[in-house]
């Protein structure tokens, strides 16, 4: 095998392993497909099992010396297969379930993240030296919060049914991916943070660059999704080439992840959100082929780069160089995984249940037939219990240099970070279906109670604004306060009324779309 090897150039040595991955991927869409009806398991679960054997066959070729096919670059991963993953859960989310409930998931998505990374990186301050892990930076201890504080909520997104249970699926996939976008953006920050001088500040300092992150991020992306909107509007690519206007939405899309990236602000949240602007606005003024050829593209780019990062994964998981690095013994190194997993789980109740209160309470409304059970609670609490892709990706790029360390204790960390990931996606994962299953049962037809409907607003007041200079000023005063008085008494419904409206007015007229009385959007 080894002759055979030397028998390459340098650069059919480059390719080759590149071959054997894609062959594997394919592989693994394969078992993926034959595995799809049982519901059991996902692309992810299979991609991590089928990349741990790998590696474990690569492992026995060389020798024990690697059990790698492609070496990690989290400069790959930031640019190349996070994009179209989050692109496409922007522009496939059901905006009219993601706005409605837009409040509920900005409070699991962001104020949930620094909750459990708040208390994720309190335990571990106080329970790693427990364990002779130490020698950590605050930098460190604050990365380690942020990391695994990312989730990933496929397994459950697998089982869950959109038709009977509208609000939960749109909740644990909004949540899903606002969570992913709020912990990179608050791991930049912290990258930012003077360590040196931490103090009362400190915490306002990390506030104010999360918000101006978060805040700049949003309108880039938000800025690209309109733009685009316009121009395929204004120009009609589909006259001539329908190639042209699906080329302009791809190239826009990563345009705008990219000017991100070059000022500094987030991309994963400048992508996602032009993902769904574009989907909201753009995709209506592009031809009929040209709207289903869209979904399957994106789909299809997302489907493979998620495939791709889990594959690795396995694969990484045998690294021998990065176990052997680490000098913990074995009853320390159990010591540490099973300190983040119990962190992990209160960092994530913590707020999962208040939180699930308090959107009960500001989510009254005369229309909404459902609310947050206790066991929509329970599976929104399990959905995030689950590490992914972007907590790799953050381990990596906080505690390696292009895959590789020299240090023991960052080197601990990795494997740390890769056990979790594989423990919580494979055992929770299949643990899934079976908890989903008993807390909502399956029924063949969604029933009146599991339907969150749609404020109603006659046709009326959508075509008015919000106020009009042609009526009277007590007209338009009238007007205001009974909008206040709406919004004091339910204001995630008046807010999401207003939005409508305004959207009906101003917005779709310019940037194209149907009303919201045409529409389900």
């Amino acid at each position: 095998m080894e002759a055979l090897w030397e028998n390459f150039s340098g650069t059919h040595q480059q390719v080759v392993p590149l071959t054997v991955f894609v062959a594997v991927l394919c592989f693994c869409l394969v078992v993926g497909h034959l595995l799809e009806e049982n519901r059991w398991v996902n692309e992810s679960i299979t991609a991590l099992i089928i990349g741990c054997v790998t590696g474990t066959i690569i492992l026995f070729i060389s020798k024990g010396k690697s059990s790698h096919i492609l070496i990690f670059d989290e400069e790959l991963f930031f640019i190349y297969l996070l994009p179209p993953i989050i692109f496409n859960a922007g522009f496939q989310v059901k905006k009219k379930q993601f706005f409605h409930n837009f409040f509920t998931i900005m409070l699991f998505g962001v104020v949930g993240v620094f909750i459990s990374s708040f208390i994720i990186t309190a335990g571990s301050y106080l329970l790693f030296p427990k364990f002779d892990l130490v020698g950590l930076k605050p930098r460190d201890y604050l990365a380690i919060g942020t990391i695994f504080s990312s989730t990933d909520t496929v397994c459950t997104l697998q089982v869950l049914h959109q038709e009977e249970t509208p609000l939960l699926y749109s909740l644990v996939f909004g949540e899903g991916v606002v969570n992913d976008a709020t912990s990179v953006v608050l791991f930049n920050a912290i990258q930012k943070l003077d360590i040196s001088r931490i103090d009362r500040w400190t915490v306002v300092q990390v506030l104010v660059d999360f918000l101006y992150l978060f805040s700049t991020s949003t309108a880039l992306g938000v800025a690209a999704g309109l733009l685009t909107a316009i121009v395929l509007k204004g120009l009609y690519f589909g006259r001539h080439s329908t190639i042209r206007e699906i080329s302009l939405m791809v190239l826009m899309a990563y345009l705008s992840y990219m000017l991100a990236e070059l000022f500094s602000l987030s991309g994963i949240l400048t992508v996602f959100f032009s993902g769904i602007f574009m989907s909201h606005y753009a995709w209506h003024n592009v031809t009929d082929s040209s709207r289903i050829t869209t979904k399957h593209v994106f789909g299809m780019m997302s489907f493979i780069a998620e495939a791709f990062i889990f594959l690795y994964v396995g694969t990484d998981a045998l690294d021998i160089e990065k176990w052997k690095m680490s000098k913990l013994s074995v009853g320390n190194s159990i010591g540490i995984y099973s300190s983040v997993m119990l962190l992990i789980l209160l960092g994530r109740a913590a707020f999962v249940f208040p939180l699930g209160a308090l959107s009960n309470c500001l989510n009254r409304s005369p229309t909404r037939s459902s609310s947050l059970t206790f066991k929509h609670q329970i599976i929104i609490w399990w959905a995030g219990l689950m590490r992914g892709a972007v907590s790799i990706a953050l381990a990596f790029k906080q505690f390696t240099q292009m895959g590789v360390t020299l240090d023991p204790i960052h080197a601990t960390l990795v494997t740390t970070t890769i056990i979790i990931v594989l423990f919580s996606t494979i055992v929770f994962g299949f643990l899934t279906r079976p908890l989903v299953s008993y807390l909502v049962p399956h029924s063949n037809t969604p029933t009146s109670a599991n339907i969150d409907r749609e404020p109603s607003i006659n046709k009326e007041d959508m075509m008015l604004p919000l106020l009009s200079i042609r009526e009277s000023t007590s007209s338009n005063l009238l007007r205001a306060k009974e909008s206040l008085s709406m919004l004091m008494e339910r204001p995630v419904y008046t807010i999401h009324s207003f939005w409508r409206r305004f959207d009906d007015t101003y917005m779709r007229p310019i940037f194209g779309g149907p009303r919201s009385n045409q529409s389900a959007c």
